[in-house]
């Protein structure tokens, strides 16, 4: 485990719940990045994720992680929809696998073809587990998905256990970006319940603080939001975080 994997553990510790800001390279400049790792940070976001299932790569990619890089200190984690969104600028890569993909590409093809890139760079590859439930966004449609209908929490924890189980230490469960509403805390708790050692990551849909809240109630461990930073800026930055604080709060009341 290294430095930036050891980081987010430290801090899911010290907090219970922690945010990530995700930033989509198609819709933010260097000098925008820069504004929101500023603001985000005094906020209290942990680290910043950085991709989307569509982004641009190659120089514009490095630009806008330096532009991120310039106004925190905070970790840049590689978010990659594609081979395309591999940087050697970042600190490390969520290198996932997309479990419930009807196409083996999305579950170890591009793994083994960035494999040496990701190794070249010296990037910090933190193995993860993507499951996209209904009805998935763009990630769901790019990755050729299976989505999980939302109303089979069932279904998502055993994709989970079995990610537990081939030693992925994180889970990410999506929605989908942009999408009418977040993955259900039902869904979450019996996702934390089943796969009890893995690190439960919630992100797709996550508009308001109430839902921020009921997320991190139910056990989520990290939340990921984007639009609502492209969307309401700072404010809506500060409601998701103030709604993670009182989820934590909450848990076993």
């Amino acid at each position: 485990m290294r430095r930036v994997e050891s980081y987010l553990n430290d801090q899911i510790r010290k907090m219970g719940c922690i945010h990530l800001t995700l930033i989509d390279p198609d819709k933010c400049t260097p000098e925008q990045a820069r504004s929101i790792a500023l603001e985000g940070e005094k906020l209290g976001t942990s680290a910043f994720m950085i991709g989307g299932s569509t982004c641009v790569g190659g120089e514009l990619l490095d630009e806008l992680i330096k532009g991120l890089k310039s106004g925190s200190s905070l970790p840049v984690i590689l978010f990659p929809g594609s081979l395309f969104g591999i940087s050697r600028y970042a600190d490390a890569v969520w290198f996932m696998s997309v479990l419930n993909s009807s196409n083996v590409y999305y579950i170890t093809g591009a793994q083994a073809i960035g494999a040496r890139t990701v190794r070249a760079y010296n990037l910090e590859a933190i193995p993860l587990g993507y499951i996209i439930i209904s009805p998935g966004g763009t990630a769901g449609f790019i990755s050729q998905a299976m989505t999980i209908p939302h109303d089979k929490p069932e279904v998502a924890a055993i994709y989970s256990l079995a990610a537990q189980y081939m030693g992925m230490r994180f889970v990410y469960l999506e929605r989908g970006s942009g999408v009418e509403a977040p993955v259900p805390p039902s869904m979450v708790q019996l996702v934390r319940k089943v796969a009890s050692e893995v690190r439960l990551v919630v992100g797709g849909g996550i508009k308001t603080r109430e839902q921020a809240k009921e997320l991190a109630k139910a056990g989520a461990e990290i939340i990921v939001t984007g639009n609502v930073v492209e969307e309401r800026g700072i404010v809506g930055l500060k409601e998701i975080i103030g709604g993670i604080e009182e989820g934590v709060n909450e848990r076993g009341a």
